[in-house]
């Protein structure tokens, strides 16, 4: 047993007073803060108390797997580049993967058994909706971070057609919505989770084309095949519940993303593009991801990854839902100008250190440690290495760019995000797995390189790094030029997603999302959300989804905001006090016309 000495006892006792005093959780939390940790108890507590000791053990298993492929400098390297703050290793507190979008297929036909459950094949809408829940905790403790079960609503209809008939939404409303919040209750519940965290939950919506393009081939086992019709009335079902669900509770997940094909700069499923309008226009917040073709699965909270795959498999289901990330490490592009660094030498290395953590992986899996690959819920194969980016919008600033919709500043992040694009390319080829890049939330890094920056003496104009390719303090900035900065001319080297979040202080009308869509096709900026703040009242619990400062219902003030932190929907008293602080600089567009 390591015997800790007196000195690490007395910073350990030191940390259980400050956490326990600490305004929040995320303020309590000295490596990892995160605003899905909303209650702060003994379990939050004791999740916290000895992540210092697993970045270091995960660091170490990394060095040594580098210097055992490549070389004793390059692992010297990896730590030094960690510790100087030039790279950041998302969740280093955890050895497992980082994310998932997985095929539910072999749940069909195994239900929980391959992951060491006793639940076998659902047979009906509540056995489905019940072991699903187990399922996704299940595969959520072999992951880090999201889970996406892009398939829930096509297998739910599935179900529910089995038990109701093909008209259950007419005959059966009541029961569907029971089932749905059944699901979503169970998922949003910390004290099942990790550390006391809800599981990052993520399901998608589709249009008739990408559904044609996604399921077109699908059969379930009974051979069935999905009917688009029941879809496209579950989905529209679905976002209604969920919205009315909201103003009873701040329901954090799902996280939903809309998916759409494009044509032409315009919307293809006229309808599809309706149903999504009028949901914006009764408040309800989601994704949307826009794409000229199938050839991509958004989710996360702006993860895209390439979808190489669309066939389908009597073994696997739809090979094309089946994808993620194994390892993001993010590269903090203000200290990296500021050094006069080379780009293409640092992104080598990064691919190195990557490869070198695949690597691990691929062990533990041969070891048996973790079945969810085994039992076919998703493959390595089909999973990415990214290559994050923050501090991009900093560094121009150093440089004496201008940082908006403006051909220099489009330029300097054009040929940065092309360099490592080019460089993800051959690195593919020469190591035989898959590379992207993302622009990550940095929901807890944007405030950390900040921080580390300034106490290392860079320049450093904010006190959190941009999570965007714009200013959010920036009021000049309009929502056409957000779109056109996260639009095709930049987006196109980030194959691994970016988002743009539309902060607006009041709801869009039906005629204003319908042609926001269209912007956003237009412009080619494939993943957004529109994100308007919600009132919560501290005294008698009520929500509005319109942003006020007393309560509508009984007058008091002692309010509270729920907003996206980046990706996803909390209360601002839980975010971390560097994100409160980010907050107050939003800014929120007001009387908006979206004209397309």
């Amino acid at each position: 047993m390591l015997t800790l000495d007196d000195k690490h006892i007395k910073q350990k006792l030191q940390f259980i007073d400050s956490y326990l005093n600490a305004e929040t959780a995320a303020d309590g939390a000295k490596l990892d803060a995160n605003a899905n940790v909303t209650h702060k108890n003994i379990a939050t507590l004791e999740a916290e108390l000895m992540k210092d000791y697993f970045i270091q053990v995960n660091r170490a298993l990394v060095s040594n797997k580098i210097e055992e492929l490549f070389g004793h400098e390059l692992a010297l390297e990896y730590q030094r580049q960690i510790e100087a703050h030039e790279i950041y290793v998302h969740d280093e507190t955890s050895l497992k993967p980082y994310c998932t979008s997985i095929t539910m297929y072999p749940f069909l036909l195994n239900g929980l058994t391959e992951l060491g459950g006793e639940s076998k094949a659902p047979q009906h809408i509540e056995s489905f909706c019940g072991s699903f829940v187990n399922l996704v905790f299940a595969i959520s403790a072999q992951f880090a971070g999201a889970i996406a079960t892009v398939e829930f609503l096509i297998y739910f209809d599935h179900f529910a057609r089995r038990d109701y008939g093909e008209n259950y939404l007419n005959t059966h409303a009541k029961e569907v919505a029971n089932h749905l919040q059944h699901v979503v209750y169970a998922l949003n519940q910390p004290a099942a989770a990790r550390g006391y965290q809800s599981v990052f939950w993520n399901i998608s919506l589709y249009d008739k084309f990408y559904f044609d393009s996604m399921f077109g081939e699908f059969v379930f086992p009974d051979m069935s095949k999905p009917e688009w019709k029941n879809i496209e009335s579950l989905q529209a079902f679905f976002l209604e519940w969920f919205n009315n669900e909201r103003k009873r509770a701040v329901l954090t997940f799902p996280v939903v993303t809309a998916a759409m094909l494009t044509k032409n700069g315009a919307v293809k499923d006229v309808n599809f593009a309706a149903t999504c309008a009028k949901a914006m226009s009764e408040g309800n917040s989601f994704f949307v991801y826009q794409s000229e073709s199938a050839d991509s699965l958004a989710s996360c909270c702006r993860l895209r990854n390439e979808i190489t795959d669309n066939t389908f498999s009597y073994s696997l289901g739809a090979g094309g839902v089946s994808t993620g990330s194994i390892n993001v490490i993010t590269i903090n592009m203000n200290r990296l100008i500021q050094d006069g660094r080379d780009l293409s030498s640092e992104v080598q290395k990064i691919h190195k250190y990557q490869v070198a953590y695949r690597r691990l992986i691929e062990e533990y899996k041969a070891a048996g440690a973790l079945p969810v690959y085994d039992a076919g819920f998703i493959s390595l194969d089909k999973q990415f290495l990214t290559l994050g980016v923050n501090g991009l919008a900093e560094a121009a600033e150093f440089l004496g760019i201008e940082v908006g919709n403006n051909p220099k500043y489009k330029d300097f992040v054009r040929a940065q995000l092309q360099v490592i694009y080019e460089q993800n390319r051959t690195a593919s080829k020469h190591f035989k797995c898959q590379f992207n890049t993302e622009f990550v939330p940095a929901e807890n890094l944007g405030v950390k390189n900040a921080k580390w920056d300034k106490q290392d003496g860079y320049v450093v104009n904010r006190d959190c790094y941009n999570s965007y390719l714009y200013l959010v303090e920036n009021t000049n900035t309009t929502h056409i030029d957000k779109f056109i900065l996260h639009g095709r001319e930049l987006n196109q080297y980030l194959d691994g997603g970016s988002a743009l979040h539309l902060n607006l202080e009041e709801t869009l009308t039906y005629k204003n999302a319908l042609n926001l869509l269209n912007i956003a096709a237009k412009a080619g900026c494939n993943y957004f959300c529109v994100n308007v703040k919600i009132t919560i009242c501290n005294t008698c619990d009520a929500i509005d989804k319109r942003t006020l400062y007393a309560c509508p219902s009984c007058g008091s003030e002692d309010i509270d905001h729920g907003t996206r932190v980046i990706g996803y929907l909390k209360r601002v008293s839980a975010f971390s006090k560097g994100r409160r602080d980010e907050h107050a600089l939003r800014h929120y567009h007001t009387h908006t016309r979206v004209q397309s």
